[in-house]
């Protein structure tokens, strides 16, 4: 069934950040962390990563009911030298574990110029970009890595070893706010198979094959199947040295022994490595955003080919589609909204205020 034939439903961005809230609260997360996971999600689908967003929700709900992640995150200091700093998640909710980890490295930032923060004991934190735009904001240039549960063979390998692993690297641009990457070293995140199965769509040829190694372009099969990794054998070893620095480096879990977040039962034991640079430590910051409006104003100035409109750079994407969705609303496919639904109805809460509505190509479908 093609995504357009599909009903959805439009829901304002704060109503679902408070619905999804309630619930969470419903399963003892703190208001606090509750709130933050929510918007984690949230700002997810504002961006236009509807993998990224309220369909976990019931992922990360039946991992707080089975208590392979805690309501109550408490995080733990394991080594503190300053500038390095390694953390313990302890189970916690990853969503919670980082943003402590993010607090922590702009502020040992501003202190020595550069913080490299470690993190063992963690689980899934959404998107990556939520959090090294969060550094940027606050002046920084900031890359985090995360590792993830087996998604792709190793390079002439037939048998899931390896994790998405993404990473993300956000920078300050003046007056251009944010420049920001995201990115999985699969073909595609996980998360958009998951997303096409709810919403019985096929994905498209390269993103994915079989348990036996064959191409196929049927989501429910690729759920179970292996991912491709981007660009061949560098996506591989990308993936790879991304989990030494998240993984092998920080104390956490690597390889196959990560759980990911759709897995109800066992601990995630993610690990988690950021690095923030302060601007200010290397030279006057308003010297700095004047140079990286230079390097955005002659990209976007580059000659275009003739199959494309305009040159955006990195994060732009995601800035437009939040103000569109800001203004527009949310639109979720009716199988997460079922699923909101059922959630809704066990905490005894009321739905948030929807229409329903047939999605165009734009909401029935996200970047790759």
């Amino acid at each position: 069934m093609s995504a357009d034939a599909r009903e959805g439903f439009r829901v304002a961005p704060d109503d679902l950040t408070a619905t999804m809230t309630a619930v969470l609260e419903g399963f003892h997360v703190p208001r606090a962390d509750a709130q933050l996971l929510a918007d984690s999600l949230t700002v997810a689908e504002l961006w236009g990563h509807a993998s990224h967003g309220a369909l976990r929700l019931p992922w990360y709900v039946e991992r707080l009911r089975s208590g392979a992640m805690r309501a109550v995150t408490e995080v733990a200091t394991a080594f503190d030298n300053g500038a390095v700093v390694a953390l313990d998640g302890q189970d916690g909710i990853g969503q919670v574990i980082t943003a402590r980890m993010v607090d922590l490295g702009i502020e040992r930032a501003k202190a020595h110029g550069v913080s490299a923060i470690g993190v063992r004991g963690s689980g899934h934190f959404g998107t990556a970009a939520y959090f090294t735009r969060r550094a940027a904001e606050a002046g920084c240039v900031a890359f985090l890595a995360t590792n993830a549960s087996p998604a792709m063979a190793p390079w002439g390998g037939r048998t899931k070893a390896i994790g998405t692993n993404p990473w993300s690297i956000a920078a300050p641009a003046g007056k251009y706010g944010v420049l920001c990457i995201d990115l999985a070293n699969t073909a595609v995140a996980r998360g958009k198979i998951y997303l096409a199965k709810e919403r019985g769509t096929d994905i498209p040829q390269g993103w994915a094959a079989d348990q036996e190694g064959n191409p196929t372009t049927d989501a429910a099969v690729a759920v179970d199947g292996l991912i491709m990794p981007m660009a061949g054998p560098k996506g591989y070893v990308i993936a790879f040295m991304m989990d030494v620095l998240a993984g092998v480096l920080t104390g956490a879990n690597f390889g196959a022994t990560v759980a990911g977040p759709y897995n109800p039962t066992a601990r995630s034991g993610v690990g988690h490595l950021l690095i923030c640079i302060d601007v200010a430590a290397l030279g006057d910051p308003t010297e700095y955003a004047a140079r990286a409006e230079q390097l955005v104003e002659q990209t976007r100035g580059a000659d275009k080919a003739a199959w494309a409109d305009e040159i955006l750079v990195p994060g732009e994407l995601e800035d437009r589609a939040r103000t569109r969705h800001e203004a527009e609303g949310i639109v979720l496919a009716d199988s997460t909204w079922d699923s909101l639904a059922a959630l809704c109805v066990e905490t005894d809460l009321a739905l948030p205020t929807f229409t329903q509505v047939r999605p165009t190509p734009d909401t029935a479908k996200e970047p790759s």
